[in-house]
């Protein structure tokens, strides 16, 4: 008769316990990726509403924005009047800004990519997206819940050494079903919460089903939110790395 003593079944479990470890850590990078895959495709171009809302006033701008993979993006500014033109660009780790009132091109250094993006309560960093989701952190699943009738996947993002990240701790809440992100918790270096992103009004755009309402919330400005509205999105577009240039950032319509 062959027994298992506590100590081998221990043993067992413990072994059982190691090697589903990676598994675990793979999948949550996983579910990661397709969230950030399926906002984005491999290419987009999108038209977006922003309204910055404060306790005493409110401010909309209208935005169109291109993007390619990880290293590419674009985005310009198409309204109020007075904002008009404002771009910004990424290619590769470069960031620039062109403000057509002035007539000039700035390259925005790393310490400004945490701060304001045209007065909203998204960064630099969010938009522009300097650093990644999926490649600056390590990722975990530490539980799940429900969001707005949609069974979630709690992941715990805890950026990587050297990584361009502000934040100390990220906590992302996706759908186990179209991969939808709906929650998204910002924590700082002493794990003090800070923004909360929420994602809602999941609708179909280009044949995919995708939160096309995301209200961003500091939790240290009671009555301040930006709200950012897809009117438009394509995914999978034709465009070329070429686009993506200081010169065509001044001239893009």
């Amino acid at each position: 008769m062959n027994m298992c003593t506590p100590k081998k079944i221990a043993s067992s479990l413990l072994l059982s316990l190691t090697l589903a470890l990676p598994a675990l850590a793979q999948d949550a990078t996983e579910i990661v990726r397709q969230a950030d895959l399926k906002m984005r495709g491999e290419s987009s171009r999108a038209e977006i509403t922003m309204k910055i809302i404060r306790p005493n006033w409110e401010r909309s701008l209208t935005i169109k924005s291109w993007n390619k993979g990880d290293e590419y993006s674009l985005m310009l500014v198409t309204a109020p009047a007075r904002d008009e033109g404002t771009a910004y660009l990424k290619r590769g780790n470069e960031i620039w800004n062109w403000l057509p009132n002035i007539n000039r091109t700035i390259k925005l250094p790393p310490s400004m990519m945490s701060q304001s993006w045209m007065g909203s309560d998204f960064s630099n960093n969010d938009l522009v997206r300097e650093s990644s989701i999926v490649t600056d952190y390590s990722h975990e699943i530490v539980g799940d819940t429900t969001i707005s009738g949609y069974d979630c996947y709690n992941i715990e993002m805890i950026p990587k050494p050297e990584a361009p990240v502000v934040w100390g701790k990220v906590n992302v809440f996706i759908s186990k079903e179209e991969y939808l992100q709906l929650r998204t918790e910002f924590y700082d270096e002493d794990n003090t919460l800070m923004r909360t992103m929420t994602g809602s009004k999941v609708e179909e755009l280009d044949g995919r089903f995708i939160p096309t309402y995301m209200e961003m919330e500091p939790t240290d400005e009671p009555g301040n939110k930006t709200v950012l509205m897809y009117n438009e999105i394509e995914f999978d577009i034709d465009i070329s790395e070429s686009f993506f240039s200081i010169q065509n950032m001044k001239r893009v319509e």
